[in-house]
């Protein structure tokens, strides 16, 4: 792990997080946690998909946000937190089955705010969504 995960979690506690929640519905789960960023992967089915059988896009932002959020929480101090301040996304190209693949990075770690940068991923690792989330750091 890097220096910038200031709190030391594995994959199956980061995924116990997701329980009871959007993100267990949607049927995200954190498949990876390295040096600098963190990993995820969505199914693209019916609980993501718009009626015309593509992924949604509001499904790449959930997936994005709460990418973010939670590389956000291992980056701050014991008793810190964070919340979402700002999302954006920028659909590239559909997918329609399979899964996607999230990948976050952080743009910038400040004392008070935090940016992110997601980049989603179909199974022929074609970029289909790019995402920057601000965070502010609470606490």
């Amino acid at each position: 792990m890097s220096a910038i995960w200031k709190r030391q979690v594995d994959l199956s506690e980061l995924n116990r997080m997701g329980e009871n929640c959007l993100v267990a519905h949607l049927g995200i789960v954190f498949t990876r946690i390295d040096a600098g960023s963190l990993e995820a992967e969505m199914p693209v089915d019916a609980r993501t998909r718009q009626p015309f059988g593509l992924l949604h896009g509001g499904a790449s932002v959930v997936l994005a946000e709460s990418m973010g959020s939670i590389a956000g929480y291992l980056c701050v101090d014991t008793g810190q937190s964070v919340v979402g301040i700002e999302v954006n996304a920028s659909h590239h190209r559909a997918a329609s089955s399979g899964k996607v693949r999230g990948v976050c990075r952080p743009l910038h770690l400040g004392r008070t705010h935090q940016s992110w940068q997601i980049e989603i991923f179909n199974a022929r690792d074609q970029l289909c969504c790019s995402a920057r989330l601000s965070v502010a750091v609470l606490g």
